[in-house]
């Protein structure tokens, strides 16, 4: 069955970018449709973040477009708040996303100057076919699961977990867990492990450059007055005085500064929520790449053998965009 719709603008994608495009267009009294493939907005806030999450920036930061906060809102809004604050943009602004709904192609007609769109409503089992003059891609960047695969992961006795499953270490107490991926992510979800009791490792790969929730908010303050590379030759002063030579602890710094870094490649610092403490007295432990595994043992290149009963993968997601976006 094929149902038929055609819109000015079709926006892919109903998390914070694409309620804040509906939004923007609705002022402007724009005609729009937004699809989303989950069966609600912000699915990744509400469905795949762990408990303790709170934004790592300040709220001014964080805020979509023609709606401010709660003035007592506090100044890191944690997740919940935030969903909260998202579902109160989509009632003001009456955003009606199709959810369930999942984009399998789209190609550029040159000479109808307009955008051809295949969707699935899952809901119906039905097809919608969109044209559209405008697209808007707000899918993100995380759409799917990224987990490496290592010789031997596949005979892994223990639990194994992607981050976006993670939800609390209430149920690791006592239990050897090894967190792989040192970003945000990886680094709150060690740190959140070793309180809740259980005997924390952290692959540390990469260097990364390791802030304070201040200094990232100082670095994008500076940043709209002063020249990036003066910006984070201050930030890794600051942040070097703060954290000392890390080195030693099994973390080294990009030679790129922050600021550069996220602007040429799009990776962030990691913001501290206490975890290099927890590094520095031995109670979380970093560990280098690792080279196979064996049962529940771990096997590191330095040739470190340690066993786990679980590990969970803070390495990210794959976008999905180019498996239906096609552009000539």
């Amino acid at each position: 069955l094929f149902e038929m719709e055609g819109v000015t603008v079709l926006i892919v994608g109903a998390g914070p970018a694409g309620l804040a495009t509906a939004a923007c267009l609705s002022q402007f009294s724009i005609p729009y449709a937004i699809v989303e493939r989950e069966s609600c907005s912000a699915s990744l806030w509400c469905n795949r973040a762990y408990d303790r999450l709170k934004l790592h920036l300040t709220k001014e930061f964080c805020e979509l477009p023609h709606m401010s906060y709660p003035v007592d809102a506090p100044t890191y809004i944690p997740k919940t708040l935030f969903v909260k604050y998202l579902d109160d943009y989509v009632e003001r602004f009456n955003i009606q996303p199709k959810y369930l709904t999942s984009v399998e192609s789209s190609t550029y007609d040159n000479d109808e100057k307009c955008w051809s769109i295949v969707a699935k409503d899952m809901s119906k089992c039905t097809t919608v076919k969109f044209t559209a003059k405008f697209l808007v891609v707000a899918s993100g960047e995380n759409s799917a699961e990224n987990i490496p695969m290592f010789p031997g992961l596949e005979n892994f006795p223990g639990d194994v977990i992607h981050s976006s499953s993670y939800k609390s270490g209430k149920s690791y107490s006592g239990k050897n867990v090894l967190v792989i991926g040192s970003g945000n992510s990886g680094m709150e979800i060690a740190y959140d492990l070793a309180t809740h009791g259980a005997n924390t490792s952290i692959v540390i790969r990469s260097p990364i450059h390791v802030m304070t929730k201040e200094l990232t908010c100082l670095g994008m303050t500076l940043a709209h007055r002063l020249p990036l590379n003066l910006v984070d030759k201050l930030l890794v002063m600051a942040a070097y005085l703060i954290f000392g030579d890390l080195s030693q602890h099994g973390i080294t710094r990009p030679k790129m500064g922050p600021m550069t870094l996220k602007s040429e490649t799009g990776r962030s610092a990691v913001i501290d929520v206490g975890t290099v403490g927890l590094i520095k007295k031995g109670i979380i432990k970093a560990q280098g790449s690792i080279s196979k595994i064996k049962g529940n043992i771990v096997k590191f290149q330095c040739s470190k053998r340690m066993s786990f009963d679980a590990i969970v993968f803070a390495t990210g997601y794959k976008s999905t965009t180019n498996m239906w976006l096609k552009v000539i």
